[in-house]
């Protein structure tokens, strides 16, 4: 799929119009439904094969956190070969009740994939579990930027940035 075509896809698939509240909290005329994209089978190996691109030869491990960013990394991993984690919100309470389902090694150079960035609140906190862990996050990469501090805020952190595309690229205008 062209980048064109992916971009047509999301917006056809998951822009909807009207009055929300975002997990952030602030308030917007327009919304990205993450689950209504990552549920198609070729948005989702198309963003795969996007987020594959930012592997670089260092990278040991993907990331993504519950639950948007579950089947991007899963998507990842099966684009490139390489393991991935899955960052809890919170502990479960039972079983092995870890903040990380799968393998991370204090030694894992990780790509954290993010689904839509507002502020960048979650995946931050995603981030700091990685690192409290011992491991390096090595990018952190969403599949839409908003717009609304997630960069700033992300790289004021101290973790690097980067977006597969922006609301501008969707054609959105506030």
């Amino acid at each position: 799929m062209t980048r064109d075509e992916l971009i047509k896809r999301i917006k056809e698939t998951a822009y909807l119009e009207g009055d929300f509240t975002l997990r952030s909290g602030k308030k917007s005329k327009y919304y990205l439904d993450k689950y209504l994209f990552e549920t198609c089978p070729d948005i989702l190996k198309a963003l795969g094969h996007e987020f594959g691109r930012y592997v670089t030869e260092d990278v040991t491990l993907i990331a993504g956190a519950e639950l948007g960013g579950v089947a991007l990394a899963a998507a990842t991993a099966m684009e490139t070969g390489k393991n991935w984690v899955i960052i809890r919100n919170s502990k479960k309470g039972y079983g092995t009740d870890k903040m990380v389902e799968g393998l991370l090694k204090p030694e894992d150079v990780v790509l954290l994939v993010e689904d839509i960035a507002t502020t960048g609140g979650q995946v931050i906190e995603a981030a700091r579990i990685i690192t409290e862990a011992g491991a390096t996050v090595k990018k952190i990469v969403c599949t839409i930027d908003r717009r609304q501090g997630a960069e700033e805020n992300i790289t004021e952190a101290g973790f690097a940035f980067d977006r597969i595309l922006s609301k501008e690229d969707l054609g959105i205008v506030d």
